[in-house]
């Protein structure tokens, strides 16, 4: 590869970084003027010469005088390199072509924004052109489409200076010289072209451009361009737009859909219907008009025949002039930009009815917002928000859980850049409705992809931040209809979020045994119990399951209040939350449960049954359980199976294994079954006192070995496990329902008895030449 070769590869990779920072400071490449290379070198077929000449088409000026005015222009030649990154930028930087509307609409409110800025010093500069727009009009037989502003619009130098030359942006030099001459800095934050490559997207859809821009210290002057080289001339018609600038696209033969005005409708209202300055597009519409009826045609509507029409005489009266309606299609500038864009209002000027009917705008929702916040945010990175919770979202939201939606739309300077997010909020906050309008949020050159930069960062954290003082602050009524939509989204962002887990929590709420009603943490903490260090919790499928679980009998016996978790996601999310306002969570289905007031005669307790424990453990259950002890937590059931501080509740391996991936051999299933668990026995049930006076004397009973076994397996079933062979226990029990109802063990299933001929005399023969009657028959 040739040196050459390798310093444009250098200045290339040197171009696209500088558009990945997005720095004011762009990189800029210059075009140098070449008068003399359209002579020589540049000749094309005079068929291809006529058609270019008869493709552009000027108001007021012949195919002739347009070729004069070509042969007169000033002729630039883009550099090979340029030329090169031209179509790097028109086939690379830009990946949807609709977007060349929403950066010529953004220029235009551009220029726009200047010539404002400049009046306020120097108000004569709006006397040659006092409206403020941009107009979009569409020439279907000619194939051009044209956008027009009443900008500042630009000198012959200026064409130059930013229109042949790539990533130069006349938009932050301009910002340069206005703030140095003390216009506020505020004012000037509404320009939004910091890049200078946003015209280019022109060439997306079109293969030749023409500007026409007239600027009040210079004359009206033409550019044209087929992307490759441009020339500029004066232009014969004089100012004809007094101030301002009109593009001209000739487009493309597959880009003609972008001459239909309702797909121009759809594309300002999508990218640009909160731009500052009034957007209008030339459409057409049908209207009803009154036509009058002429005198013959009126009489035969009346139903008069020719006869009477014949014989009536004198003059006709005006008064009774009949008129009738005809639908007829108008052409006339129709508004696009109805919409205002109230989060850049003060938060205290906008009313309810307006928030509502923005969200309904914004959203197609028919119903209200359960409720709103509308901040500013200023510091590290400036940005508006407003952002809606919706009554209710969409029934498969968790099936399609962090992809990305389209819910959050981000504009800078009320231009719309893209709502395609995962990651500018937390995918459990994703049901958010809204928009962030930034300031000085850094993009790249095509405005399409967000860099990945820290403002980014700060602007996610800010939003988080203020959704979750939003719900913070709802009325009990709302909070009730908020948890009962998005409690499993706050749930997952404990999990999911742990620097903003402290303030979520505060949200939480379950189901209580002190109320038949959800109760939040902060009002359970506050009704505790002096001596209680723990919040306690039990999880399952639901209230009923977890109100009659062995593992809460003591704590409600004793007036201790119990969190019923009846979601999948609950006991993952306070597996994750170690704990709230100083107090530690309990699972009381897992080992560790402390009673306070039970501390003195639980000891007690493991004294005395000591001998049980030894045997049970070492013995009758040696390949069952982890360890046995005496229970704290049980009053009516003999005992109970209980997780390890760090194993799996009954409830969270029922939820693991209807997740898993089972295979052909059961191992999973064979896993989780497999885990010991703790079993705890209940010092006060007469079986454990039995089993205690038994095995005292004779450690070796096989009764006592019996009962331990059945007791075991109905405890595992009892705690939410599963039991390794259901066969089995079914097997055992039978065994003992024999055993009470008088049958030893072991006794076979009895046969069936067959059924005796009848005896031979209960048979009456008939003789064997009688006929059965015809009476017998019927019998």
């Amino acid at each position: 590869m040739s040196r050459n070769h390798h310093l444009f590869l250098l200045c290339g990779l040197a171009f696209l970084a500088a558009c990945a920072r997005a720095d004011d400071d762009v990189e800029t490449v210059t075009v140098q003027p070449d008068f003399g290379s359209h002579k020589e070198g540049s000749r094309t077929d005079e068929g291809v010469v006529a058609r270019e000449e008869e493709a552009i088409k000027l108001d007021g000026l012949s195919v002739a005088e347009v070729k004069q005015l070509r042969d007169q222009a000033e002729k630039f030649t883009f550099q090979a390199e340029v030329n090169r990154m031209m179509k790097l930028i028109i086939n690379s930087l830009y990946r949807n072509k609709e977007i060349f509307l929403r950066e010529l609409i953004s220029n235009g409110s551009d220029a726009l924004d200047k010539i404002r800025l400049l009046s306020l010093t120097e108000k004569e500069v709006l006397e040659t052109n006092p409206d403020m727009n941009i107009k979009i009009k569409a020439d279907e037989s000619g194939r051009v489409l044209h956008i027009t502003d009443t900008g500042v619009g630009m000198t012959k130098q200026d064409l130059v200076n930013n229109l042949g030359t790539i990533a130069k942006s006349g938009t932050a030099e301009f910002l340069n010289k206005i703030q140095e001459s003390g216009v506020s800095g505020q004012d000037t934050m509404d320009m939004i072209g910091q890049f200078g490559v946003g015209f280019y997207s022109s060439f997306l859809i079109a293969d030749r451009v023409v500007v026409t821009t007239k600027h009040n210290d210079d004359d009206q002057y033409i550019w044209e361009s087929d992307a490759s080289s441009f020339s500029i001339t004066k232009d014969p018609r004089g100012p004809t737009l007094k101030r301002g600038t009109t593009i001209s696209l000739y487009l493309k033969d597959e880009a003609k859909d972008y001459l239909e005005v309702n797909n121009l409708r759809n594309l300002v209202k999508k990218y640009s219907q909160f731009i500052n300055f009034p957007i209008y597009l030339w459409a057409d519409r049908e209207v009803e008009i009154d036509e009058i009826v002429e005198e013959e045609e009126a009489k035969k509507l009346e139903g008069k025949t020719d006869d009477e029409m014949d014989v009536e005489e004198g003059e006709p009266d005006e008064d009774k002039t009949k008129m009738k309606k005809v639908k007829t299609t108008v052409w006339e500038w129709e508004k696009l930009n109805d919409n205002k864009p109230i989060w850049t209002r003060k938060p205290m000027d906008v009313t309810e009815d307006e928030y509502n009917s923005f969200y309904k705008a914004l959203t197609k929702d028919t119903s209200n917002a359960l409720t709103h916040i509308h901040f500013f945010a200023e510091g590290e990175v400036s940005f508006k928000a407003l952002l809606f919770v919706p009554q209710t979202q969409p029934s498969d939201t968790f099936n399609k859980y962090g992809t990305a939606t389209d819910n959050l739309k981000l504009y800078v300077r009320r231009v719309f850049i893209t709502d395609e997010f995962t990651d500018l909020l937390p995918k459990y906050l994703a049901f958010l409705q809204g928009i962030v309008d930034s300031d000085d949020l850094p993009l790249n050159v095509s405005r399409e992809t967000l860099q990945q930069h820290k403002l980014l960062k700060v602007i996610k954290k800010k939003l988080i931040r203020k959704a979750l003082d939003m719900f913070k602050k709802l009325s009990k009524k709302d909070m009730d209809k908020f948890w009962k939509e998005y409690s499993t989204n706050v749930k997952l962002g404990i999990i999911e979020d742990p620097a903003n887990r402290t303030r979520l929590a505060k949200l939480l709420m379950f189901l209580s045994s002190n109320s038949g009603d959800f109760t939040n943490l902060s009002d359970y903490i506050a009704r505790m119990k002096p001596k209680q260090d723990h919040i306690y919790y039990m999880a399952g499928t639901s209230r009923d399951e977890v109100e009659n679980s062995p593992f809460v009998e003591r704590l409600l016996k004793k007036g201790y209040e119990v969190l019923y978790l009846v979601e999948a996601v609950d006991e993952y999310t306070l597996s994750a939350l170690p704990e709230f306002e100083g107090k530690k969570f309990q699972n009381v289905a897992k080992e560790g449960l402390v009673i306070p007031e039970d501390e003195g005669r639980m000891r007690a307790a493991a004294e005395k049954f000591e001998p049980l424990v030894k045997w049970l453990s070492d013995s009758a259950l040696k390949n069952e359980v982890s360890k046995v002890v005496v229970s704290a937590r049980l009053t009516d059931s003999p005992c109970a199976l209980v997780a390890s501080m760090f194993g799996w509740s009954g409830n969270m391996e029922r939820l693991a294994m209807s997740n898993a991936h089972q295979k052909s051999d059961g191992s999973e299933r064979n896993f989780y079954i497999n885990q010991k668990k703790v079993l705890e026995i209940n010092p006060r049930h007469a079986i454990i006192r039995h089993l205690l006076t038994t095995i005292q004397s004779n450690p070796d009973d096989p009764e006592a070995k019996e009962i331990t076994n059945l007791m075991f397996k109905t405890a595992t079933l009892r705690s939410g496990y599963l039991l390794k062979d259901t066969a089995e226990y079914a097997k055992s029990v039978e065994g003992l329902v024999m055993k009470s109802i008088g049958f030893p063990e072991g006794t076979p299933a009895f046969e069936e008895e067959e059924e005796d001929d009848p005896p031979a005399e209960d048979v009456q023969e008939l003789p064997a030449d009688e006929e059965p009657s015809e009476d017998h028959d019927e019998l």
